[in-house]
């Protein structure tokens, strides 16, 4: 059982991905654990043969249980033997291995290829999410969720959301957005679409995800609660913060996204995480883990993102080598990460491993965050919303659109000079965006 937080002392195994005798290469999802504060998808971290399963499906166990043993691969040297599998994630190589070219008949998953047979889906129709794409249960229950008549439409998620509310078929609506995607206003014109049968509106009960039991929600806060218990009673903060001028950022900003369509425009901030991610090898202390009263340095920066979740509470995943992505690449992660954390879909090396987090209020109003450090990391930085402000420059006053950083650091790793270092190369990196 993978340790999925400094928080986390167990996880319920809720779904095998893989049957005994299952070839599997590395980053392959083989088993789905449900934790108080998300339902994460557990990665395998060496190439081999599922020998054995150890742990049932529903089973609850403690961190570090071993869940299955896992063979060489054929034509692996003599004299290894079984591995432990999924027992612990390692960290992810510099760059992801090339994903597999896709066979001819669909690779499907154990438990999504029974689904498929029970709601009579197709797997030869789907594509599949999974490595070297796999199709997954989630496809699957994305499928079967999926009125017939809406297949291969495109359509933004609020308006394919309020065509199923309406009962209109998306595929008699006429769509004005990019590529023909069909739109709110597509959808809101007088007569516009088909009624769709209400057998076809109605998804099984078994694949509409409905909000988070009241019993869940109150797991994941007592999970935050006890972490962040942990963080204040451990946890020797100091707090610095200081007023960024973002003008000649947002300057860049408007300019770069001005011949870009509206789904690649970069946001603000992919901007100031990729700051975040280069400051870090300025000031290497605030990047790493303190362990056993040591604190161990990484040099990949694997940026946490809080992320808050609909039904209340916040997960933290990484985004993995984020000084190494372009701000293209970068707000595509960002998106990607974000929209699976708000549908419960993470992956175990995605929670186990960021470096340092970053937690960003701006959307809500905030003007100023004073965070609190995840365990066992050493930092977090706080940015909140961009306010225009009197700004003195050259002895000249003008108004200027500004931004508070804050940082909260663990004493033991660092002090308030290596911080305001920090501070500083994150403000000097933003008035330089062509370099992001």
């Amino acid at each position: 059982m993978p340790t999925l937080g400094a928080d986390m002392e167990a996880g319920t195994l809720t779904r095998w991905l893989v049957a005994p005798g299952a070839s599997v290469r590395r980053g392959d999802i083989v088993a789905q654990v449900e934790t108080d504060k998300a339902d994460v998808e557990v990665e395998i971290f060496e190439p081999g043969v599922i020998e054995q399963l150890l742990v049932l499906e529903g089973e609850k166990v403690p961190v570090g249980t071993l869940l299955a043993t896992l063979k060489p691969p054929p034509g692996a040297p003599a004299g290894q033997g079984p591995a432990p599998a999924a027992a612990r994630p390692a960290p992810p190589p510099a760059a992801p291995p090339p994903l597999p070219a896709a066979p001819a008949s669909p690779r499907v998953s154990p438990v999504a290829r029974r689904i498929a047979e029970e709601r009579h889906i197709a797997l030869a129709g789907l594509k599949g999410s999974g490595p070297g794409g796999r199709i997954t249960r989630a496809d699957v229950e994305h499928a079967a969720a999926k009125p017939p008549t809406t297949a291969g439409v495109r359509a933004s998620p609020r308006a394919r959301r309020l065509a199923r509310e309406r009962g209109l078929d998306l595929s008699t609506i006429a769509g004005s957005g990019p590529g023909g995607a069909v739109t709110v206003a597509d959808i809101e014109r007088p007569g516009a679409g088909a009624a769709v049968p209400e057998a076809l509106r109605q998804a099984p009960a078994a694949a509409r995800a409905g909000p988070a039991s009241p019993d869940r929600v109150l797991a994941r806060r007592r999970a935050i609660a006890a972490a962040m218990e942990r963080a204040n009673r451990d946890i020797p903060h100091y707090y610095l913060g200081t007023t960024i001028d973002m003008s000649t950022a947002l300057a860049w900003l408007d300019r770069e996204n001005l011949d870009r369509p509206l789904p690649e425009r970069i946001l603000c901030s992919a901007m100031l995480l990729k700051a975040v991610a280069l400051a870090c090898h300025q000031v290497p202390e605030m990047n790493g883990h303190w362990v056993d009263g040591v604190f161990h340095g990484s040099e990949a920066v694997h940026l946490g993102v809080a992320i808050s979740l609909r039904e209340g509470g916040l997960v933290a995943p990484a985004i993995h080598d984020t000084d190494r992505l372009g701000l293209s690449e970068l707000m595509a992660a960002l998106r990607d990460l974000v929209k699976r954390a708000r549908a419960g879909v993470l992956r175990s090396s995605e929670m186990a491993d960021p470096t340092i987090t970053v937690t960003n209020l701006g959307e809500q109003g905030v003007e100023t965050v004073f965070p609190v450090i995840f365990p066992p990391q050493v930092a977090i930085v706080g940015f909140g919303r961009i306010v225009e402000r009197p700004w003195a420059v050259g002895g000249l006053l003008g108004v200027r659109p500004v931004v508070q950083c804050s940082l909260a650091a663990d004493h033991r790793a660092s002090d308030g000079h290596r911080g305001g270092r920090f501070l500083t190369a994150i403000e000097r990196i933003l008035q330089e965006p062509a370099k992001l």
